[in-house]
């Protein structure tokens, strides 16, 4: 809801040059703190952490409008990005938990499709909040949704058995409650998909502007649109044909895509191409994330899930700085981000096609 609003937001905090940190610094303390939350949802349980990473969301929002600095806005965005640390790898654990063994591949295309539609509706909800009110009643309403949704997670039945009361010393790591080893295939393919989306995050709202799309918010609808309609299926096929073989699909479309991002010059071009974007994007995520499911066991689940989303942060922050760094606030390099995007997105594509030589088989 607040992403299309926060580069202009941070221009006018005096900070346009900083736009690239608007996720590399959120998706940074995500990626730090994913080795504990994997921990913590395989110890203190799935919900309590999915409940905490929801709190940092109403906390953030409502400082916004207080700490307004470009320091005090950068070490939000570091804080908030802890939201993203915790919540979605103990959502993903919950998930794994309660779903059929052969029908994880469909879950997750689900578990996706209620994600997208979050970020389907909001964006242009939160670009008229600006439009017709102010920046700080966004910041404002965006707190109370994730208030909201704390009182659903409080509804819900812990799945995992056994758990602990938390207690400071589980947040001591040892170096294999880091990165799981065995879940590195999957965490590079993940890297590289996402970093697309670091992208688009950071530039595609000044290339909103460029093209003249005044609700930038509906940029991000039509991202998230397709890729719900890619999602609802592609979980599907992937229970059918295997993880890799629909990853690899994927990664064709997300490379035609990108070239087709650095071309758009009107409105209608880039609402399409998001489109296009957002559905090769929702091609991959229900396989990627079924596939992680798939090699690891129930009582490290959240370990594996951890080291997946690490990658995703990495990802998606070398996306967010790369991109901002080629684009240097030049609309006239728009098209040399997105190709050289396209190049990268390349890699995880040739890998899985010549090097990689492991299976997929579905685990308990």
């Amino acid at each position: 809801m607040i992403i299309p609003e926060l580069p202009n937001f941070l221009t006018e905090l005096g900070g346009a040059d900083y736009k690239g940190l608007i996720i590399s610094v959120f998706t940074l303390s995500a990626g730090l703190s994913r080795p504990f939350s994997g921990k913590l949802a395989d110890t203190v349980g799935r919900i309590p952490l999915m409940i905490f990473g929801t709190l940092v969301c109403v906390v953030c929002s409502l400082l916004y409008p207080i700490l307004t600095t470009v320091a005090g806005f950068v070490l939000l965005r570091f804080l908030h990005g802890f939201s993203t640390g915790f919540k979605p790898t103990a959502a993903t654990a919950f998930a794994a938990d309660i779903v059929p063994i052969d029908r994880r591949g469909e879950a997750m295309g689900i578990m996706g499709v209620s994600m997208n539609l979050g970020a389907s509706l909001f964006p242009p909800l939160g670009s008229y909040l600006v439009l017709e009110f102010s920046v700080n009643v966004m910041f404002y309403v965006s707190s109370i949704i994730a208030l909201i949704s704390i009182g659903m997670l409080m509804g819900l039945k812990e799945t995992l058995s056994n758990t602990q009361r938390f207690r400071p010393k589980l947040l001591k790591l040892s170096s294999n409650e880091i990165i799981e080893r065995k879940a590195l295939p999957v965490a590079l393919v993940t890297a590289f998909i996402y970093l697309t989306f670091g992208i688009l995050l950071t530039i595609s709202p000044d290339q909103a502007d460029f093209v003249g799309l005044k609700n930038k918010g509906m940029l991000f609808t039509s991202f998230t649109v397709f890729t719900i309609l890619s999602r609802a299926t592609a979980g599907r096929v992937s229970d059918r044909y295997g993880r890799v073989s629909v990853i690899k699909i994927s990664i064709v479309f997300l490379v035609l895509s990108l070239i087709f991002m650095g071309q758009v010059s009107n409105v209608t071009e880039l609402m399409i191409a998001a489109g296009a974007l957002g559905f090769s994007t929702g091609i991959a995520a229900p396989a990627v994330f079924a596939w992680v499911i798939d090699i690891s066991p129930a009582d490290r689940r959240g370990r594996y899930m951890a080291t997946v989303f690490i990658a995703l942060e990495i990802g998606i922050g070398f996306g967010a700085l790369f991109s901002a760094w080629v684009y240097d606030n030049n609309p006239a390099f728009f098209a040399r981000a997105y190709y050289a995007a396209a190049a990268l997105t390349l890699i995880p594509g040739i890998y899985l096609q010549f090097f990689w030589k492991g299976n997929t088989r579905h685990k308990t």
